[in-house]
């Protein structure tokens, strides 16, 4: 058995996860980029497209609204600019594209509340930057 910081690879679960594990400290952790790039850049930025408006209402709205156990924290560069303003919410690691108020609230209500998803909002894994270069 191959033991890495005291726990046996074995005991860990398909998500990585040992049972010695402390509980989350967060049910949800939600990060919303608002990475500023140099106006006219090709790949453009979230915060440029109103990414930093956005987080402020999120937070101020998720504690109306008394979502317990949710963070929502400002994220530099989550290298997905071309589609944003992007936010991703763990443990689940599902992106959404936010551009308005009601996206927030919809992200608010259905993923956050409801434990549902967006799919309109939805980034998948076709939705990738261009190679750099």
């Amino acid at each position: 058995m191959v033991e890495q910081l005291g726990v046996c690879m074995s005991d860990l679960d398909a998500k990585g996860k040992a049972a010695s594990d402390p509980p989350p400290y967060f049910q949800a952790h939600v990060f919303v980029c608002c990475n500023r790039r140099l106006e006219g850049h090709k790949r453009g930025s979230c915060a440029a497209r109103g990414s930093e408006a956005l987080r402020d209402y999120m937070k101020a709205r998720g504690k109306e609204l008394g979502l317990a156990g949710v963070r929502v924290n400002m994220a530099g560069c989550l290298d997905r600019c071309e589609f944003g303003p992007a936010m991703v919410i763990y443990p689940e690691g599902v992106w959404y594209k936010i551009e308005t108020k009601s996206d927030i609230d919809e992200v608010l209500e259905t993923h956050l509340r409801q434990k549902g998803r967006v799919t309109r909002l939805m980034l998948t894994e076709r939705d990738v930057p261009p190679a750099k270069g």
